[in-house]
């Protein structure tokens, strides 16, 4: 291989950088300038067509490299791309009169002290700042030289400087522009050519080859640098446009340039280093993508909410009003809640089974068969007390964590909210007399773990007789098992377990028992002495681990010691069981049997409507009729399913939207004309109120119902007065022709009344987390657009000797002229304090700068006016001893120079790398080397290493 870069003089024909290659060689230009068509010579990049250079107000170009310059009354902000306004208060950097060239500096005495960018130094009046070479190559074309004057430019062999003394021109051209006369001159160029016609040697001229030319026996011959092909003239080289052979190997797109080319991606999508392949960005994997559930997308990905809850402002989830949606379609009135709603009913009516409408209270079931009570037993065999409670109907079994549960039997005389959710089975119609006898009693067991576990066959066969102590026939009974530890005070804490077992019982009154001998006194102190001496024998019993209860025929042991615990250990907990390795809760329409340790269907004439229950409760009818596994009372009388959509089954027995009957069920009756009704299984149809009538009969939606008006999207029709109105701020109606608007998800409202859809409700909290190491700051309802009318002010006060770095990866801001929404970032609230960074535009080019004070004031305003995404602005504090190093590396022009270093900028996993490493130094240990590389590209690895081993050099 002969090395073309070898000889210094000529340096392959590059005018900048020569790089050999087996075979061949390839020219580079510094950054700031581009190859030439010739692929030799270097001409300058204007870095201002693209984006305006990055520069907030004015961009201007210089050879090489390119300046950020500000309208009247600004000044240029350290990080030389955004402007700051001028004040003129005080002898500060915040005062127009600073003096000071680049960067301004406030002294600890409370002077100024001027600061170079990177590629610049200080000259002599330590104000103003001299180029050098390492700054654009010093605004030389070609080759640049530092000199006590400043940077003198030079040229290439082929090349001489032109008059500006710095671009350079081919001596051809040279030849011609000096000369006096073009007639002459371009005589000469043909006497040229002729001359080099008759001697074609490498040493006149360079054989005529446009590039690399080499003696031979029969004659020159010329060759082309890689990227560029040799023209049928034998001597030309053109530029060979790789992206019409397979992309250029890019997978998305393929730009050619001179000598080479370039790949990118489509958004959604991120190059990798070997600067060919565009991976999906998966934007699930990043912290606070979505609310709820994120599923990500080919270049793309989709935010889910749970039940209940709506998307809003893109990502977020909000709790849904259904109240404000026809009153949640209650009959009377509507509670919302997290997720959920429910329907609510007035004194003196309860609510339906269909959960909506409220119907009279009745107290009992006339002819009913009486609900079958819960009862406690307790027998004596071989001088061992031993109780078992039998629980045949209204039972709840609630575990509260692993080592608690609450158990509930039967139905309280008043009951209270909790149980009120429930539907209990209606009593039958007996006499009761006064008031229920209640009893609580609290009992300790030692070693013995709150597991409700099945007991085992082997116990069940008791030898010797019973003689039963005590049967207690019980209303009501309420259990709760509790082993969680808590700490106990003093030195002798007992190691073992003890389980503590809270028990509430109430016994009900019966009109028969009482009699001429014993009245109503009488009967209520002999049942409570009878409770008593229960409770004396379920103590005993419970001592000596023999209390039992009784579901669906299973016995149950209410706490088990750790030993029996492990030797009959399930996987699961009880009202679980193992699928595909994972524990599954019974579901409605089920109930956990312990002695198969499966979830069974509710047999025909039960229903279960709460998930991981014990037993399925009796229907009203209690006549065994019905499917088996119904899932709520209103499925006792059902037949089957008809539809089954999104958990809303709907069943052959109930009446179908547009008819209602007494009890939901058929036979039906059809809505009459004025009324609608929109689901099926209710007791009532809504009229259309003010008058008016529906279109025909069996009315389904307020929609039918013949308005005067027809109301559009962001308003409703108020029946009374028979006019449109504006939907109020904070709520929205996306639908024409309706009678409600429905309020905001969450805590969000709208900047205006009369809105369509709920992507005009916005969060107004400030979002942002401030850490001491890391942190961020967003507009509100980020990524969706901000709310009109906020403020928001946020504090970063870093711990001692720590400093702060920000980027500004884009931020979206509507351009106006008056600037109504801006964010600026300044030491304190005082106006004249010094700031750091201050906008009012759309930015979509990262950059990242340093703050000018130890601590930042942040404030972000909007108006009424227009509004925008906003921005997610990311910030790390880092040990003031690297300050120098941040600041070189945050003032080059080359860090947003290319497509490649402004993604970095974007790519939030990245720039969390990026800040884990200078929050804390030493966790770069935790990136291996091939991490490191196969992050970064090769480019900005390069300029970080530069800057590091400078900025280290005087350790060496």
């Amino acid at each position: 291989d002969i090395d073309e870069c070898e000889n210094d003089f000529y340096n392959g024909g590059c005018v900048h950088e020569c790089i050999n290659i087996p075979g061949n060689y390839r020219c580079t230009c510094y950054d700031g300038f581009m190859l030439a068509h010739d692929g030799h010579n270097c001409l300058d990049v204007d870095e201002c067509q693209d984006n305006n250079g990055g520069c907030q107000q004015i961009c201007v170009n210089t050879m090489g490299s390119y300046e950020c310059q500000c309208k009247e009354g600004f000044f240029l902000s350290d990080n030389q791309h955004t402007c700051i306004h001028r004040s003129v208060e005080g002898m500060n950097c915040m005062n127009k009169d600073h003096g000071c060239a680049h960067i301004c500096r406030e002294t600890p005495k409370g002077g100024v002290a001027c600061e170079c960018r990177p590629g610049f130094e200080l000259a002599k009046n330590q104000k103003d700042c001299k180029l050098t070479c390492n700054y654009g190559n010093g605004g030389c074309q070609h080759t640049c030289d530092d000199t006590d004057t400043g940077p003198v430019c030079g040229c290439h062999q082929k090349y001489a400087l032109h008059s500006d003394g710095r671009t350079c021109i081919e001596k051809d051209e040279a030849a011609i522009e000096s000369s006096e006369y073009n007639a002459t001159s371009v005589a000469d160029v043909d006497k040229r050519v002729k001359r080099r016609l008759l001697m074609e040697t490498c040493a006149v001229n360079n054989g005529g080859c446009d590039r690399t030319c080499k003696d031979t026996a029969t004659g020159v011959r010329c060759s082309c640098p890689v990227g560029f092909t040799l023209q049928p003239d034998g001597k030309t080289c053109k530029d060979i446009d790789e992206c019409l052979v397979n992309n250029g190997g890019c997978d998305h797109f393929c730009r050619n340039t001179v000598g080479s080319f370039e790949c990118s991606c489509q958004k959604g999508y991120k190059l990798l280093t070997d600067e060919r392949t565009c991976q999906d960005i998966d934007e699930c994997s990043f912290e606070r993508t979505c609310d709820h559930t994120c599923i990500n997308y080919p270049g793309s990905f989709e935010c889910l909410c749970h039940k209940g809850y709506t998307l809003y402002g893109l990502t977020h989830c909000g709790d849904i009003d259904e109240c404000s949606i026809s009153n949640g379609s209650c009959d009377y009135g509507c509670l919302n809640t997290m997720g959920s709603y429910e329907c609510v009913c007035p004194p003196g009516k309860k609510l339906h089974w269909n959960k909506k409408d409220c119907v009279e209270i009745v107290k009992c079931l006339p002819n009913a068969k009486p609900a079958p009570k819960a009862q406690l037993v307790c027998s004596k065999t071989g001088g061992i007390e031993s109780c078992f409670l039998s629980c045949p109907s209204n039972t709840l079994f609630v575990p509260d964590s692993e080592n608690s549960y609450t158990l509930s039997c039967g139905v309280p005389v008043q009951q209270g909210k909790a149980q009120q959710k429930r539907n209990a089975t209606l009593p039958s119609c007996a006499d009761s007399l006064a008031p229920p006898i209640k009893q609580k009693a609290r009992f300790k067991i030692k070693d013995a773990k709150c597991h409700l576990r099945p007991r085992s066959k082997e116990k069940t066969k008791d030898s010797g007789k019973q003689a039963v102590l005590d049967n207690c026939h019980v209303t009501f009974v309420n259990l709760k098992c509790d082993s969680s530890k808590k700490k106990r005070r003093g030195r002798k804490s007992p190691s073992k377990e003890v389980s503590h077992i809270t028990t509430e019982f109430e016994v009900e009154m019966k009109s028969e028992e009482v009699s001429d001998t014993c009245n109503i006194d009488c009967v209520r102190k002999r049942m409570e002495q009878k409770l008593q001496t229960a409770i004396k024998t379920l103590r005993k019993s419970i001592n000596k681990q023999q209390f039992y209860i009784q579901f669906s025929g299973t016995e149950y042991e209410v706490a088990q010691k750790p030993a029996k615990a492990t030797e009959g250990h399930e996987a699961c907990s009880t009202g679980q069981v193992l699928q595909d390795g994972k524990c599954v809760t019974c579901s409605t329409g089920t109930f956990y049997s312990g002695e198969h340790n499966q979830c069974v269907p509710c047999s025909p004439g039960t229903y279960q409507d709460t998930e991981g229950q014990l037993t399925c409760e009796p229907c009203p009818s209690n006549d065994g009729q019905g499917v088996a596994g119904a899932r709520n009372v209103s499925e006792c009388g059902g037949k089957g399913w008809l539809t089954n959509t999104e958990d809303n089954f709907q069943f052959l027995g109930q009446c179908s939207p547009g008819h209602y009957s007494s009890d939901g069920f058929k036979p039906c009756r059809v809505c009459p004309l004025g009324t609608y009704q929109p689901e099926p299984g209710r007791t009532l149809c809504f009229p259309c109120g003010g008058g008016l009538v529906t279109k025909y009969e069996g009315a389904v939606s307020f929609q039918d119902c013949e308005t005067k008006v027809h109301c559009s999207p962001g308003h409703y029709y108020n029946s009374t007065t028979h006019r449109c109105i504006r939907c109020p701020v904070g709520t929205y109606q996306p639908e024409f022709g309706q009678n409600y608007c429905i309020t905001c998800p969450g805590n969000t409202s709208t900047d205006f009344d009369g809105s369509t859809n709920v992507t005009h409700c916005k969060n107004q909290h400030c979002g942002g987390e401030l850490g001491d190491y890391t942190g961020y700051i967003e507009s509100p309802n980020y990524p969706g657009d901000y709310p009109a009318n906020v403020e928001c002010i946020w504090n970063i006060n870093p711990p001692p000797k720590r400093r702060i770095l920000i980027v500004v990866p884009e931020i979206f801001l509507p351009i106006e002229d008056e600037c109504g929404d801006v964010l600026v970032m300044r030491k304190s609230a005082s106006p004249t304090s010094i700031t750091t960074y201050e906008t009012c535009q759309t930015y979509e080019r990262p950059i990242a700068f340093t703050s000018r004070s130890r601590k930042l004031w942040i404030q972000f305003k909007s108006n009424e006016g227009n509004s925008g995404k906003g921005f997610q602005v990311p910030y790390v504090t880092y040990d003031e001893d690297y300050q120098q190093l941040i600041e070189d590396i945050v003032r080059d022009g080359r860090l947003y120079a290319s497509e490649n270093h402004q993604e970095i900028l974007k790519d939030k996993k990245l720039i969390k790398a990026l800040f884990d490493v200078l929050a804390h130094p030493q966790n770069y240990f935790k990136y291996t080397a091939q991490e490191s590389k196969e992050m970064f590209p090769r480019s900005f690895i390069k300029l970080l290493r530069s800057k590091v081993s400078r900025f280290l050099r005087p350790y060496k």
